[in-house]
């Protein structure tokens, strides 16, 4: 009986490697032995070690107290932070490479090293925060891509391979399946629609590949779910259809443009449907819709409840808040939703959504070199403040300010703009800054 299961889980295995490559599996005492060997082999040269270094300047503990510099009290001075993680090469011709924002957000400099050893300086082209892809690119011949394949297609139960830079391990290959789709909920600021993989995924792995059997990548691996900060087989990456929608946008206009539905929306539940006399209990109910949005150029009218999305069923309205924010401004969305207990359905061209942006010098002293933007989201409301950029030694820096945090309230109180900020700063000498930073929230003092 064991060895038939063995047999059986062996042909499984060799129909796997046959589809990655043509090249036979080994033979051990007559018998077949699979191996993913040649696949990797073929897709490895095109994952990077990514290191990036930044200027950290060590706050004087005296601050800015007049006494203390009277007194001359010491240059805090600074030092050079190294941190690394990994990319994919996905344009050997143009040298294009993806990886994670969080990866390169505050770089001053970075190197990638090949898998020969070949290390080469890298710019950045284009980031994102709110889905954590960032393109770079470096000069070089020879270089070898990884093919983009389609994310759409990859189902639960699929095997994959993850290839990183664990722990500054490079090249390093680990297997897992595909453990669940459409993961969401760990950034309330970002939009999410991850795989998670049991495949071991670790710290510097972060802009790795997820890769299937065909030797496609098909995620950018982007984070883990720990107490320890070690693998527990829960990683998550950002899927190929999102990444690559973001690359586009990069090349195409130098900044994500995201689309803009423009309608107020909230879920439904069961209780809710039976309140207004629903013939569904799950998708977006419309609540309000700007004048002269896209929304309202489409038909759509408030109590109307979207069911889906290009046929992908909408839930609740954090999913199509997340469907929305991951189409780019211009594009052509279909509609299904329910009025009066008909389905119906429309076509939307999303419009662009908004982002105002503002100086840190022009809001407290303390900000002085960040930048600060206001996005408006998918539903048309003002959906944080973001910190974009902040320059390295900047008084922003020295009090822990860093791109890609997201400031949720100041002194208790809560903001959703750059104009709240502004004029809470200018009341108050001392801000005290609640802010989002991935998955855990922290306090930051601003004198």
């Amino acid at each position: 009986m064991i060895s038939n299961v063995r047999l059986a889980l062996a042909g499984l295995l060799l129909a796997l490697s046959a589809t990655a490559t043509a090249q036979m599996p080994a033979v051990v005492e007559g018998q077949v032995v699979p191996s993913l060997a040649p696949l990797v082999e073929r897709v490895s040269p095109a994952v990077v070690n990514i290191r990036v270094s930044q200027t950290v300047t060590r706050r004087n503990p005296f601050g800015d107290d007049p006494f203390w510099r009277f007194f001359g009290s010491p240059n805090p001075g600074s030092s050079e932070a190294v941190s690394a993680g990994s990319g994919v090469i996905v344009d050997a011709e143009r040298g294009y490479i993806l990886t994670n924002h969080h990866v390169v957000a505050d770089a001053d400099e970075i190197q990638i090293s090949l898998m020969d050893g070949e290390v080469l300086d890298a710019e950045i082209i284009g980031s994102d925060a709110a889905t954590d892809i960032a393109l770079i690119k470096v000069e070089a011949d020879g270089l070898i891509e990884m093919p983009i394949g389609d994310s759409e297609v990859v189902r639960v139960g699929d095997f994959v391979l993850a290839i990183g830079n664990p722990f500054g391990l490079s090249h390093t290959v680990t297997s897992g399946i595909v453990s669940a789709l459409g993961r969401t909920g760990f950034n309330r600021n970002g939009y999410e629609d991850f795989i998670q993989t049991d495949a071991s995924i670790n710290p510097g792995n972060s802009g790795g590949a997820l890769v299937n059997m065909s030797g496609e990548l098909v995620g950018i691996n982007s984070m883990i779910v720990s107490r320890t900060g070690g693998n527990v087989g829960i990683g998550f990456a950002v899927p190929t259809e999102i990444a690559s929608s973001i690359m586009r946008q990069i090349l195409d206009f130098g900044e994500v443009r995201r689309g803009l539905l423009g309608v107020t929306i909230q879920g439904i539940d069961a209780e809710a449907a039976e309140a207004l006399n629903a013939s569904v209990d799950q998708g977006a109910l419309i609540t309000e819709i700007v004048p002269g949005s896209a929304a309202e150029k489409s038909g759509l009218k408030v109590d109307d409840i979207i069911v889906a999305l290009d046929g992908n069923k909408i839930d609740d309205a954090s999913k199509l808040r997340n469907a929305i924010g991951l189409m780019g401004s211009g594009e052509d969305v279909d509609i299904t939703y329910i009025r009066d207990g008909e389905t119906k359905t429309t076509k939307a061209v999303l419009d662009r959504q908004q982002v105002a942006r503002s100086a840190g010098t022009d809001i407290h002293p303390g900000l002085q070199g960040a930048q600060f933007a206001t996005f408006t989201t998918s539903s048309g409301a003002e959906g944080g403040i973001e910190v974009t950029d902040v320059e390295a030694g900047s008084p922003a820096a020295q009090r822990g300010i860093r791109a890609g945090d997201v400031i949720t309230a100041v002194n208790r109180r809560a903001v959703r703009n750059v104009q709240q900020l502004g004029e809470l700063a200018r009341a108050n000498r001392i801000l005290f800054l609640l802010v989002q930073r991935g998955d855990r929230s922290l306090m930051l003092q601003i004198r």
